[in-house]
């Protein structure tokens, strides 16, 4: 069957005329209402208009999207950008204490956990029934003051009982306060309520570590490292317990295949060179002249790096470069090290350069540092044997005296001449 059409007649068949009065009355007021609408929608329609023309500008982000990307640079490892964006977050939305519980912590992995105190303490103001402030706070102050994080982190866990975050502060706060036991206790009860929180298993480290659980803190690290493998802060700490001189975590290759992983995600990360430099030095077939460019490489990088000039001294006051070696140190004071060395290293070479009254100087100042500073008896007892040789070698001062020396530890001979920087 075929339908036949009658091309004399509209397509739609006849309805009438088009213009009747009551279209024409509908029709004018659409066009009466149009402009009032454009008026309201102005900016709406601006934005529309320009997108057709392809030169739309582009939308103000929101607190979320800043705060989503964020997270998404924090996963790829960029803990820098993440807190550039963060920051961005909790500037729109100042009182949203999800926002700023992740900026604090971002504050505090980018080293600059005393600043993540007052945001904390925003937090707790704006939202005192919720556990992150309490956690946020605690874990700034875990490090300088343990006693604080510690009662802080009871307040929190009043508010949740079951925040992990908390109980893992509480095990590095306990153990940095001497309670060993309660900081292993605190730290395996964060990890049974959050196993896959990567701040809970790297704060593992501390407590674990200082009861000697080297497999247990090496078997959380790599948990976290299997969560997020973009973050270079736990291979750091992996690769430190693999350099302990005990029989059963010692693998010196391991960790610098840790640092060159490091590298990889990061290839100008001036620490992972100074802790390569660091590994190579310190294995019984050391060879300085080859640890040393990686120490050298760290200060191209960062030329303000004040350790990596303690460490590069180090190697030429053992290679009997003294010369090279106080400049070294001396340089290493300049930009922020506190490390001994800088003091009774410096001192003894000074000595065997034949500069016997600044290293009386400098050896004195050594003394009263490293009893301040705690060290341990061999470095105490290595710079009262300096004192001893001065007063035994250099002329007009065998009057002084030098407290009664521990017996010292070997100490380099005079140099022999011929070693480079």
């Amino acid at each position: 069957m075929s339908i036949r059409r009658d091309y004399s007649q509209p397509l739609f068949g006849s309805r009438g005329s088009l213009f009747t009065p009551r279209r024409l009355f509908v029709i004018g007021l659409l066009l009466g209402a149009l402009p009032v609408l454009l008026l309201l929608r102005r900016d709406q329609a601006q934005q529309v208009t320009l997108g057709w023309l392809g030169i739309a500008p582009t939308a103000t982000p929101f607190a979320s999207d800043y705060a989503t990307w964020g997270l998404e640079r924090y996963q790829s490892g960029d803990v820098a950008g993440a807190l550039e964006l963060l920051a961005e977050a909790v500037r729109l939305r100042p009182d949203d204490v999800a926002y700023l519980y992740e900026y604090g912590v971002l504050l505090i992995e980018n080293d600059r956990a005393e600043e993540a105190i007052p945001v904390a303490d925003h937090a707790l103001q704006v939202a005192p029934n919720d556990p992150r402030g309490y956690a946020l706070k605690g874990r700034a102050l875990m490090w300088t003051d343990s006693e604080a994080a510690i009662q802080i982190t009871l307040l929190g866990l009043d508010v949740d009982p079951n925040f992990a975050p908390l109980y893992a502060v509480q095990g590095v706060a306990y153990t940095n306060s001497g309670r060993w036991n309660e900081g292993v206790l605190q730290t395996l009860r964060a990890i049974e309520l959050a196993p896959n929180d990567v701040f809970v298993l790297r704060a593992a480290y501390t407590p674990l570590v200082n009861v000697g659980r080297y497999q247990d803190a090496i078997n959380y690290l790599w948990q976290a490292i299997s969560i997020n493998p973009n973050l270079t802060a736990p291979y750091f700490e992996l690769a430190y317990l693999y350099r302990i001189d005990r029989p059963e975590v010692n693998d010196p290759e391991m960790a610098l295949a840790l640092y060159d992983e490091i590298l990889r995600l990061d290839p100008d990360n001036a620490k992972a060179y100074l802790r390569i430099c660091e590994t190579r030095a310190n294995v019984p077939e050391a060879r300085f002249d080859e640890a040393q460019p990686y120490c050298d490489h760290a200060i191209e990088l960062d030329p303000e790096y004040g350790d990596a000039y303690v460490v590069r001294g180090r190697m030429q006051y053992l290679r009997r470069n003294y010369e090279s070696a106080i400049d070294s140190f001396e340089a290493g004071i300049e930009y922020g090290s506190t490390k001994i060395e800088c003091w009774y290293l410096r001192g003894l070479a000074l000595y065997y350069l034949g500069d016997c009254r600044e290293a009386w100087e400098v050896l004195q100042e050594s003394r009263d540092r490293a009893q301040a500073q705690g060290e341990g008896e061999s470095i105490l007892a290595n710079i009262e044997a300096g004192l001893g040789f001065i007063t035994r070698n250099c002329p007009g001062f065998g009057q002084m005296s030098v407290p009664t020396a521990l017996p010292p530890t070997p100490i380099p001979p005079t140099p022999i001449g011929g070693f480079g920087p």
